[in-house]
């Protein structure tokens, strides 16, 4: 290999370091750069950058957590690392969050209207269209949620396991900041809804059993409130920032869970499937 270029990095504590690269992308002397940068300048960095830190037992299903301590400290180092082997996911989860259609606001069933309707058949023709194995769909017990899900089981197959869940219904799930003058729920509705949305969350969000052997695939049918809030939590956003996004009627948000317990947002809200004089908000 020829010698690509030549750099001369002056660092006041350490002297000169003379680093030999064949590019300027080699990940071999940015990696010895970086450890030969003075702290000092690294201190300055992460005061003009703050981040905060991943918490990847998130979800309490690390390895080292489901395994049982008392069996742990009293096995040898290869049963050790068998037991980790053993309680260590291997598949992901993929979560379809998908909003209900467009619904009579002035009723108090809140059924679907006529465009309501054509919203959850077009998702879920898209989901047919998808060649996905869904392992299963949730939906909540609101009117407006069961209807857009009864509609999209149509388009799927007819054996398809499906649940409906109460947890997953609408409500406030978290103070927002900033606030809204026109949404102002009680400090109690917050405690009581809050929790509960919280509870659909734990029950849902989680990486996949060590049994598990192959990616899951699940649809999620329920409410804008919850969705934004299930994001914020599994991205681990600030949970009162919820407000601030938007979603369509029978929008899709997919949420993947990693082995390790990472999480990914592959589409927020995406409402690509309908024309657009079928795009609403309400």
């Amino acid at each position: 290999m020829t010698l690509g270029k030549v750099l001369r990095i002056a660092i006041p504590t350490t002297g000169v370091v003379t680093a030999y690269v064949l590019s300027n992308n080699d990940f071999g002397f940015r990696t010895a750069l970086n450890k030969a940068i003075n702290p000092a300048d690294k201190a300055a960095f992460d005061r003009h950058f703050p981040r905060g830190k991943w918490d990847d037992n998130w979800d309490f299903r690390d390895p080292y957590h489901l395994i049982d301590p008392v069996k742990y400290e009293q096995a040898d180092e290869v049963e050790k690392k068998n037991l980790i082997k053993e309680n260590t996911a291997t598949a992901s989860r993929h979560l379809l969050l998908i909003r209900h259609g467009q619904y009579k606001m002035d009723t108090p069933d809140k059924f679907l209207t006529e465009l309501g309707q054509e919203q959850a058949k077009i998702i879920g023709q898209r989901l047919a269209k998808s060649t996905i194995n869904f392992d299963r769909l949730v939906m909540s017990t609101k009117n407006r949620a069961t209807e857009t899900a009864n509609i999209i089981l149509k388009e799927l197959p007819p054996q398809l396991k499906r649940i409906s869940c109460s947890l997953l219904e609408e409500g406030p799930p978290y103070p927002p900041v900033p606030e809204l003058s026109t949404y102002r729920p009680s400090h109690s509705e917050y405690f009581i809804e809050g929790s509960r949305i919280e509870s659909a969350f734990r029950r849902y969000f989680h990486r996949a059993s060590p049994e598990q052997t192959t990616d899951s695939y699940e649809v999620v049918v329920c409410h804008a409130n919850v969705i934004r809030y299930f994001v914020c939590r599994a991205l681990q956003f600030p949970p009162e920032g919820w407000l601030r996004i938007s979603l369509g009627n029978c929008s899709l948000t997919w949420v993947t869970v990693r082995p390790n317990g990472r999480v990914s947002l592959k589409m927020m809200g995406d409402v690509g499937h309908l024309p657009v004089d079928k795009i609403s908000y309400s």
